[in-house]
């Protein structure tokens, strides 16, 4: 199969865990004869230094052009960063909305899962873990209050922002059908969560899920206040298969699962339209303190390029390569920085990409 790729790579750490994932990309490749074909370009911050923007109209229409895209991460120090200091729609993150709504990307899917050798990192207590956790939490991605209508102005002397939430059913119907499928595929259990005995837009939101459930029937579907989440996944992540929600709640939700795996640098994410293309990228940011010096985890981007494969070109034997891959590396013993335990070999990004690279088979 020959697959056309676009790169970002981004600011911070991108650039370096995005080369990581070519690498092990480029060996899945050669063992199992595929052709990747990679075009770069610029979105975030670099592209701020050299085009004045975010995100440019030619980046988005490469993009546009591609069979999937693989990001690293956009953004950069927000109290000391020269990209700051401009209106919110010439910022880095500004480039990253435009390329979700631009592509049509709605559904995000972030997996969280524990390793069983990453154990010893999770915050949690061994009794709370147990056996370990495994879900996957589903986030409609265009919609919501990072979308709506917002300005600031002031009233009667005193500055006044307003941020408006909005849904429509349409959006949240086809975000459900989403997670319903995935759901098929695993334990048929979707938890959904929302704020429906407040916001208006929750209970729409419930309401078109409850619809939509019924297509399902095979699928036990359940209801939970999004506050009331929050508490549930550190004290019984373990309960969790797939979790439905908006974009904000999710927003927040997944990067609070993503701790309790032990490090955010483990866990990738998929964004997807109505077809087969989708954006990948790891779940953590640009964290530009570590970048340059080789020693951030490049595992959430491999394991993006892994989903990457799954989703977009079907290729799940190559996909279970990949992961397996990981499983094999964490299992040896070898560890960056952020998950580094006692007796095991602490390794860089570079060398952690090539261990990886080197399995795949």
């Amino acid at each position: 199969m020959n697959c056309k790729i676009v790169t970002i790579p981004g600011d911070g750490i991108g650039p370096e865990i995005v080369q990581e994932a070519c690498r092990v990309l480029d060996k899945v490749g050669e063992v199992y004869g595929h052709t990747f074909t990679y075009t770069e370009v610029l979105m975030g911050g670099g592209s701020i230094d050299v085009h004045g923007v975010p995100l440019t109209d030619e980046a988005l229409e490469a993009a546009r052009q591609s069979d999937a895209v693989l990001l690293g991460a956009v953004g950069g120090d927000v109290g000391n960063s020269r990209w700051y200091d401009v209106a919110p729609n010439l910022r880095p993150e500004a480039g990253l909305l435009a390329i979700r709504k631009g592509l049509n990307l709605f559904a995000n899917i972030r997996p969280a899962y524990l390793y069983r050798e990453l154990a010893g990192a999770c915050p949690l207590k061994e009794e709370i873990i147990g056996d370990g956790f495994d879900m996957v939490i589903i986030r409609e991605l265009t919609g919501g209050l990072y979308f709506g209508e917002r300005h600031t102005k002031e009233v009667d002397g005193i500055w006044q922002a307003t941020d408006t939430l909005t849904y429509n059913e349409n959006e949240i119907r086809r975000i459900a059908v989403k997670a319903f499928d995935i759901a098929m595929k695993r334990k048929k259990r979707v938890i959904s969560v929302d704020k429906a005995n407040v916001l208006d837009s929750s209970r729409l939101w419930r309401r078109v899920v409850e619809e939509t459930a019924k297509d399902y029937p095979e699928v036990k579907l359940e209801h939970m206040l999004v506050d009331n989440c929050a508490m549930q996944l550190v004290m019984n992540p373990g309960q969790f298969d797939v979790v439905l929600t908006e974009n904000m709640f999710g927003d927040i939700l997944s990067d609070e699962a993503s701790m309790i795996t032990g490090s955010i640098g483990m866990l990738s994410s998929a964004s997807l339209n109505e077809t087969k293309f989708g954006m990948y990228e790891p779940s953590h940011g640009s964290a530009p303190d570590i970048a340059g010096k080789n020693i951030a985890n490049p595992i959430a981007t491999i394991l993006s390029a892994a989903m990457m494969l799954r989703y977009s070109f079907d290729l799940d034997k190559e996909a279970d390569g990949i992961e397996a891959a990981v499983q094999q590396v964490l299992t040896a013993g070898y560890r960056t920085g952020d998950i580094m335990a006692e007796g095991c070999e602490k390794v860089g990004t570079t060398e952690m990409g090539m261990l990886i690279a080197r399995h795949i088979c």
